[in-house]
């Protein structure tokens, strides 16, 4: 699994950790019961503190994306799908959020937001 750390973000490594590997997850890459690093194993390979690892997943188990098994290691939870379904409409929260705000700033009614978005949803059924 590659993660990559970027020092040129002001978004704090354990995000970066915790972002990259909810987006293998969502894409797919990552599947339920797929094991994942131990911390010391990513900490190692990517030059960081373990302790930075750890944050990132003790996030990634209370989001629900990660499951720990002392002595077994960490894998992909097998709990269930509501979380990815979360993670989703989050992220297509963020996105109308921004439409929103473009629509407003642009005097572009709601009548047309909507409009817009019903030709996009409808399109990818």
């Amino acid at each position: 699994m590659e993660i990559i750390i970027s020092s040129k973000t002001n978004q704090p490594i354990y995000e970066q950790i915790t972002s990259q590997i909810k987006a293998k997850v969502m894409s797919g890459e990552l599947k339920q019961g797929d094991p994942i690093p131990s911390m010391r194993s990513l900490a190692k390979s990517l030059h960081i503190s373990v302790i930075t690892v750890q944050r990132a997943y003790e996030d990634l188990q209370r989001d629900g994306f990660v499951e720990t098994t002392v002595g077994r290691g960490s894998f992909i939870s097998t709990g269930g799908t509501e979380f990815y379904q979360e993670e989703r409409q989050r992220q297509a929260e963020e996105h109308l959020m921004q439409a929103a705000d473009i629509a407003k700033s642009s005097g572009i009614s709601l009548a047309k937001l909507i409009e817009l978005l019903t030709m996009f949803f409808e399109e990818n059924e």
